[in-house]
């Protein structure tokens, strides 16, 4: 492989729904006259702050940690993460007993930090940002062989 992935497929799109869908209940789909009059035309809102991360990434990290090997599985998982996908990692690894590590900037944000500490994270304040933050993490990766 040369380091590119292949877009996803319909088939790739089902098959994640699929898996999604045992541990993440549909988020509502609203009307709101308010936009929709703004704008002139029907506006139906999607309220992902209904998930239990409160951000759509929780479907991502459940697809992801759901197709873990199991090698992978018993290594444990690392994300770099100021707060939304690391809730996301951290979420899905307690649903399928994974150990997780965030890696995040010193100064994330306090709530976000204790959110993925309360989701059963290990969380690594490393870095003055999420660029440093994300450098720490991958060096981890490696030398740890997390996934």
């Amino acid at each position: 492989m040369n380091g590119t992935l292949a877009e996803p497929t319909i088939r790739d799109v089902i098959a994640a729904a699929d898996r999604i869908r045992p541990h993440i209940a549909p988020t509502p789909l609203r009307h709101s006259p308010a936009v929709s009059e703004l704008l002139g035309a029907d506006v139906y809102l999607k309220h992902e702050h209904h998930l239990p991360t409160g951000a759509f990434k929780v479907r991502g990290g459940v697809n992801l940690i759901s197709q873990l090997t199991p090698a992978e599985h018993e290594a444990g998982v690392i994300a770099a993460s100021t707060g939304n996908h690391g809730q996301s990692v951290a979420f899905a690894s307690r649903l399928f007993g994974v150990r997780a590590i965030v890696c995040a900037p010193e100064q994330a944000n306090p709530g976000k930090v204790a959110a993925m500490r309360e989701l059963g994270a290990e969380v690594k304040l490393v870095g003055a940002n999420y660029d440093e933050a994300r450098l720490a993490c991958e060096k981890l990766a490696a030398s740890e062989g997390y996934r």
